[in-house]
């Protein structure tokens, strides 16, 4: 099987964009393409149909190509959660929590297995694979263990495409530092280098270009110009710089950034909302007064929960709330919701019973069994019957204490609940807000409160606008890469 490999001079390069892109080009191209990540640490993961965990930036790229995600695109994920560990998800199901060093006694051999498990799967059904390496390639401390760059590219033989990240600085001495650590025979496999995220004019940068192919001997195939598109991170530290292009919005919603905030792409169609300013805050950040608070997924709710009450940031969404502002929890945050969370097993850390925010009459226990699985379900009160598709990713049981202070969301009776007052909601539902005219009814009712108008509800879920953003990123990234050097190796 025919397999391109992109790596990047440092973690940020772009790698996960540019294979997005590559996937569509290809895919365009009538190519039946599958995206692979051999390994991937990150806390935005999805759920296959058959009910396995993934990364999101795999199930993305697997989108771009115009498939359907799977497993074996991203064998092994790694969820950090704090203290130097993480949850160790092989082939889609969570196999235990490991720290560093041990994860590389206990796992490396059934994790290569694994890929290349993947790799032969994949193999019978498509026509070419798109690899995504992580990091950076010579990390020459951890190459021995490295189960995603050039391990992979080596076993695939594959041509490797070298991404380098302009903007920060130093483009050149990354890449000439990069080839210099690789070992020959990984050195060979690199067949083209792309320099990412320029800004400025072309013409002064081609002096350089010449100079990098004339002492690599290597041909620059792209010069990707910064895409100021809203594309799917794979960790949080992205959003650390949120995105303040829009000239005017209507509401403004606070989503809180906990320590282990995980799936933050539930929040992509609100980002897309043209009306809607989303402002991501620390636990020691002044809240202020939003027209809605979001407290989003965990990969460790309870450890989440009590840096929210350390901070005072517990307390703060209280008073909003009891001021009449509107608080939303999802997942890891619908538990946070309640009044008391329990782990009994210490699967979270320290066993016992944790105090919630108390704003929704709920009891939630920490369970060994993980609960992964899409969702298609009917939408209750208060925003009539709608049909509503998302998918759960938790572990933990809740269960209603005052069944008659709050309504159930959805007619899965567990899967979420609302206030009378319609000012706190939470629910399980990972991509509720992908559900155009859900979210639309939902921000609706932030805006009568405002005195706004309504927006139009008929629209299309977002996964149509997704499509769109693809296909703008791939437009552009297309306009500047030359494939032919690489297919002709």
């Amino acid at each position: 099987m025919q397999a391109i490999m992109l790596v990047g001079t440092t973690s940020h390069a772009g790698k996960s964009l540019i294979t997005t892109a590559i996937c569509r080009i290809l895919s365009r191209r009538g190519w039946r393409v599958a995206p692979f990540k051999g390994q991937n640490m990150a806390l935005n993961s999805y759920v296959t149909s058959t009910g396995g965990e993934m990364g999101h930036a795999q199930a993305v790229q697997a989108w771009a190509a115009g498939v359907t995600p799977a497993i074996e695109m991203n064998p092994i994920l790694l969820k950090p959660q704090g203290d130097m560990t993480s949850q160790v998800i092989i082939k889609g199901r969570a196999l235990g929590t490991v720290g560093a060093i041990d994860y590389y006694q206990q796992y490396f051999d059934i994790g290569w297995e694994a890929i290349q498990e993947s790799l032969e799967i994949l193999s019978q059904e498509f026509d070419i694979i798109v690899c995504e390496g992580a990091g950076s390639p010579a990390e020459i401390n951890l190459k021995h263990r490295d189960l995603t760059n050039m391990r992979v590219a080596k076993y695939l033989n594959a041509s490797t495409i070298l991404v380098v990240d302009i903007d920060r600085g130093g483009a050149f001495a990354h890449v000439i530092g990069t080839l210099e650590l690789l070992e020959p025979e990984e050195k060979d496999l690199i067949k083209g280098i792309i320099i990412n995220k320029f800004r400025g004019q072309r013409s002064l940068l081609d002096s350089g270009i010449q100079w990098l192919e004339e002492r690599t001997n290597i041909p620059v195939v792209g010069v990707i110009p910064w895409i100021n598109e809203a594309f799917p991170a794979e960790d949080s530290l992205s959003i650390l710089e949120q995105r303040s292009n829009k000239s005017t919005t209507d509401i403004t919603i606070v989503i809180i950034r906990l320590p282990r905030i995980s799936n933050f792409t539930d929040f992509e169609p609100l980002d897309a909302e043209s009306s809607v300013k989303l402002k991501y805050l620390n636990p020691d950040d002044n809240l202020g007064y939003p027209d809605a608070i979001i407290i989003p997924g965990s990969k460790t709710t309870i450890s989440d929960l009590l840096v929210l009450q350390k901070t005072g940031m517990a307390k703060a969404i209280k008073n909003y709330q009891e001021s009449g502002g509107t608080v939303m929890g999802i997942c890891g945050g619908f538990q946070m919701l309640g009044e008391v969370l329990i782990d009994s097993q210490g699967l979270e850390g320290k066993k016992g019973e944790y105090k919630g925010l108390e704003l929704l009459p709920l009891r939630t226990v920490i369970t060994p069994k993980k609960i992964a699985r899409q969702r298609q379900v009917i939408a209750n009160y208060p925003l009539g019957n709608l049909p509503v598709v998302g998918y759960e990713i938790h572990q933990g049981r809740t269960r209603v204490i005052k069944p008659d202070i709050v309504r159930p969301l959805f007619d899965d009776y567990d899967l979420g609940f609302v206030n009378s007052y319609k000012s706190v909601w939470g629910n399980y539902l990972h991509g509720i807000f992908d559900n155009g005219p859900w979210r639309r009814s939902w921000l609706n009712l932030l805006r009568k409160k405002r005195g706004l108008d309504g927006l139009p509800t008929g629209i299309a879920n977002y996964r149509e606008q997704r499509e769109t953003i693809l296909d703008s990123i791939t437009d552009q990234v297309n306009n500047h890469l030359d494939l032919k050097p690489i297919f002709k190796n």
